[in-house]
C-alpha cells in the first residue's frame, strides 16, 4: 500500500453481550476523536442475540476489519478468551496477524483504537491496550 493509503490494525471487541460490544466500540471511537482511521468491529453475544460468545461472529468481525496490518482482539470475560484462543489454534479461521490482547476491555479498547488510528503496528496497539491495566482511578 502507498503512504496515501496506509494499512491500519483492525480492532475486534468481543463481549458476551451484543449491546455491550457495540457500546464499547462506539465509546472507543468517540473518545478517539474525529480521526479514527482504524477499523473497529463488535462481536458480541450469540447469532440469535443471546448472551454468550460466537466463533462465527468473531471470525466475521475479524475478517471485516482486516486490512493486512493485523487484528487486535480484546475480550470481556473468560469464555470469550477461550473462544478466541480456540480460533487462533485452528490457524485458518482468523486473518493472519490476529492477536488476542491482554487488556481491560473498556480502557484497552480506547487505547487500542487511538493507537491503531496513528498507523501503529499490532505490537504497539497490543502494548498500548495492555498498559491500560496501569490506569489508576484514585
Amino acid at each position: 500500500m502507498s503512504d496515501a493509503d496506509p494499512s491500519y490494525v483492525g480492532i475486534v471487541l468481543v463481549s458476551h453481550s451484543g449491546p455491550v460490544a457495540e457500546s464499547v466500540a462506539q465509546l472507543a471511537a468517540g473518545l478517539a476523536g474525529g480521526d479514527v482511521k482504524a477499523p473497529v468491529a463488535a462481536a458480541g453475544g450469540t447469532p440469535d442475540g443471546g448472551l454468550g460468545t460466537s466463533a462465527e461472529l468473531i471470525t466475521e468481525a475479524a475478517r471485516k476489519v482486516d486490512r493486512g496490518a493485523g487484528v487486535a482482539v480484546l475480550v470481556d470475560l473468560g469464555s470469550a478468551v477461550l473462544t478466541v484462543k480456540a480460533l487462533l489454534a485452528e490457524g485458518d479461521e482468523l486473518p493472519e496477524g490476529t492477536r488476542l490482547v491482554d487488556a481491560p476491555f473498556v480502557e484497552g479498547a480506547v487505547a487500542a483504537v487511538v493507537t491503531a488510528s496513528t498507523g501503529a503496528d499490532v505490537d504497539a496497539v497490543a502494548a498500548a491496550a495492555g498498559e491500560a491495566y496501569a490506569y489508576r482511578k484514585d
